[in-house]
């Protein structure tokens, strides 16, 4: 039997009649359905746990190379010490609040706070079994993590030697007794509870040492020189205390960690200098609540206690004990390693098959052949958004750029805005300090981008701007033309080769006027009644969509053939939910591609029956967004940045542009269809919240993700093919005319 919400794998025969769930009681539907019935509605943390609970699963799965199942555990590691921070931190905010507001599925911040440790407890659990397992299968192939006592002596004092040269510099024991108050410990870092005693003496003291991992200077995972076996850091410090205490008896040295809360909201956003508040909100959450203390097994109960104490904590709610490696997410290191067969087949993103082969100025290419739609990471970013941006910053027709930043990675982005600058072009970016976990990095961008001239503004008061958007003016010929990047997902290099994300090139007149009245919001006050084209929240974007839902009603309850297909990160959202809910009942077929969080319950009778939500977990993690209404044969696709979330519909700045060209909807299409037929990688949704794995046929079948790959480099291919050719017959018929001239 497994453990509730946790993934299930099933076959053509394994017995069904019994599928463990979220939540176990499932509504019952009358001829009138209430669609505020509590019931129909998922909880939004405990569906985002079993997201979790399926990219864990990818680290037990055989089928995924061994290297990366270490990847998968180390990233299911590091999104719980988020969840921590942002979700159990947010409601524990709220109890102390004494906030008692039911959530649409009808429970209190209490107990939500209780049905998420319930389900945490379950997948510490299952993340203790898959560590075990995947050390022992590595340790058969020689790349072993172990402790010291397990080295032989020259290791050992080779380790040593490098302990006393390059870690204990940086070490610094602070006591804790009367003279010396208990330290501040710094959120998710390691630290050690050190008890020792003089030699000869009865009376105990304690000492806390923080291990100083650092991704520069001293990783977490050590390597012995010439082999693939690696220690702690933290076993290290504990095997040389002797270094820290000359002369002391140590008794015992236990570790722990602890997460505080990443919700830390200033009481009010005063107009005049946003940074400076962002920079106070960012050393207030140095020193926010703390929501979790983690132990090692077997913590005297003493020690424990006081820590729990010390810290403000509720020993019996608020302290997890680790049987293994604390901070699993340091396995990022061990799965980093250079070995070919234990990882995924490499990936090179490919140039777009409308601009490899075209070394022209960009602009020209999209008046021409666009629009163009950028399909990340099977098409580089490099070679068709960082190219776009540097071509707008060198070409001496363009005469403005504009840009939204939500995260970035700085590099090439920064240098071609900066160079546009330079160049003498109007630059305006907006960057959003309020990023989370990126405060302080946008803080650095910004304040780069204005020590170069660049005009820098912080956005909407009171809302993120989490579009995004690049907005170029270009004198073309004797008129101005605005070109657009209209993307997905973030302007960072780096997630762009991992996260999987949509963009579109062009210069659509009427596509253009939207976003420049939309830039003019970001940087000016009123916001535009209504758009041309574009979908754009606050404002207009989630009454758009549910618009769009009724009329997808009315539209099948006349003519029939009713469909929507959504694809998305979450769908949160309680207004989308039961317009959906109507639109099933009503007879609209739906189908939901949602990552993670999903409220909506699909397969219940007489309500739901019709819908599918599928989920896909692969080697790139899903960020694209998609809307499709077939609109009774005017169909209507969008991409864009938000989720069917309430936070992203009505207190953030928001774009999905519409697709319009024949042949980039038929690469919408594809997708979609790609991804709904997935039988290696996707899990489908049931009725009472589990999921269910689908399991292929054939064992050499491949997942959405890597059909897609496959798809790209076959349109690369054919893209290269077919301007051979057209060389070939320019070149056949230069010198055929070249005969018939002579002749």
């Amino acid at each position: 039997m497994n453990d509730i919400n946790s993934p299930v794998v099933l076959d053509d025969q394994t017995d069904i009649d019994k599928v463990d769930t979220i939540d176990t009681e499932l509504p019952v539907v009358t001829t009138e359905p209430d669609l505020d019935d509590p019931s129909l509605y998922m909880n939004r943390e405990l569906t985002w746990l079993a997201f979790n609970q399926r990219v864990l699963h990818e680290a037990a799965d055989a089928r995924t190379p061994l290297l990366e199942r270490v990847k998968f555990l180390a990233i299911v590691s590091n999104n719980l010490d988020e969840f921590f921070m942002k979700r159990i931190g947010g409601l524990k905010q709220q109890i102390a609040a004494g906030v008692h507001t039911l959530t649409v599925d009808g429970r209190t911040p209490s107990q939500q706070v209780t049905e998420c440790r319930a389900v945490l407890a379950e997948i510490q659990a299952e993340q203790e079994r898959i560590y075990a397992e995947l050390m022992q299968e590595l340790e058969a192939l020689d790349i072993r993590l172990i402790t010291l006592d397990n080295l032989p002596k020259h290791d050992r004092e080779r380790l040593r030697e490098h302990f006393q040269t390059n870690i204990f510099p940086m070490l610094t024991p602070l006591a804790m007794d009367p003279a010396h108050p208990f330290p501040f410990i710094s959120n998710l870092a390691l630290n050690l509870l050190v008890t020792l005693r003089y030699p000869g003496g009865g009376e105990t003291y304690m000492a806390r040492v923080k291990v100083p991992v650092s991704k520069d200077v001293s990783k977490r995972l050590i390597q012995i020189d010439g082999t693939h076996t690696f220690v702690m850091l933290d076993d290290l410090i504990v095997n040389n205390l002797d270094m820290l205490f000359p002369g002391m008896e140590i008794e015992s040295c236990e570790l722990f960690r602890v997460t505080r809360n990443a919700v830390v909201e200033p009481e009010a956003e005063p107009a005049n200098d946003l940074l400076a508040l962002i920079e106070t909100e960012l050393r207030e959450r140095h020193f926010a609540p703390i929501v979790r203390l983690e132990v090692q097994a077997g913590m005297d109960p003493v020690h424990r206690g006081m820590l729990a104490a010390e810290l403000g904590l509720k020993e019996d709610e608020d302290v997890d004990e680790i049987d293994g490696m604390m901070a699993k997410r340091d396995l990022f290191e061990l799965a980093g390693l250079d070995f070919p067969d234990l990882h995924d087949q490499p990936h090179r993103p490919g140039d777009h098959p409308l601009l490899g082969n075209d070394r022209r100025n960009i602009f020209h290419i999209i008046r021409e052949k666009g629009p163009l739609l950028l399909q990340h990471p099977y098409e580089s970013f490099s070679t068709t958004v960082e190219r776009f941006l540097a071509s707008a910053a060198k070409d001496p027709k363009v005469l403005a750029i504009k840009m939204t930043l939500y995260r970035t990675s700085g590099g090439a982005i920064l240098d071609a805005l900066i160079k546009a600058a330079k160049n003498g072009k109007q630059v305006a970016v907006m960057v959003e300090l309020k990023a989370r976990f990126d405060e302080a990095a946008n803080i650095g961008w910004a304040r780069r981008l204005e020590a170069e001239g660049i005009h820098v503004t912080y956005g909407v008061l009171g809302l993120k701007t989490h579009c995004k958007l690049i907005f170029v003016v270009r004198r073309d010929y004797a008129q101005l033309r605005r070109y657009y990047h209209v993307g997905t997902g973030n302007y960072h290099g780096g997630t762009a080769k991992l996260y999987t994300d949509l963009g579109m090139l062009g210069c659509d007149e009427e596509l253009g006027a939207d976003l420049t009245e939309l830039f003019n919001y970001l940087t000016g006050y009123s916001p535009p009644p209504s758009y041309r084209k574009i979908l754009a929240a606050p404002y207009t974007l989630k009454r758009g969509i549910l618009e769009k839902i009724e009329r997808e009603i009315a539209l099948h309850q006349r003519d029939g053939g009713g469909l929507i297909q959504m694809k998305m990160n979450a769908l949160e959202d309680a207004d989308i939910t039961r317009m959906l809910y109507k639109a099933s009942r009503a007879g609209v077929k739906l189908d939901l591609i949602v990552r993670d969080t999903c409220r909506f319950r699909p397969g219940i009778p007489g309500l739901s029956e019709n819908v599918r939500v599928v989920s896909i977990v692969g080697r790139f993690l899903e960020h694209a967004r998609i809307l499709y209404f077939k609109n009774g044969g005017e169909e209507e696709y969008y991409i864009g940045s938000a989720d069917m979330m309430g936070r992203n519909l009505e207190s953030r700045v928001e774009v999905h542009a519409p697709v319009e060209n024949p042949e980039l909807r038929q690469e919408l299409r594809l997708l979609l269809d790609v991804q709904l037929a997935d039988q290696r990688s996707a899990w489908d949704m049931q009725s009472d919240g589990s999921y269910v794995q689908r399991v292929p046929k054939e064992e050499s079948a491949k997942g959405a993700q890597e059909t897609l790959i496959g798809v790209a480099e076959k349109r690369l291919s054919a893209a290269a093919k077919h301007k051979e050719k057209t060389l070939r017959y320019r070149l056949l018929s230069h010198f055929e005319h070249r005969l018939a001239s002579k002749s």
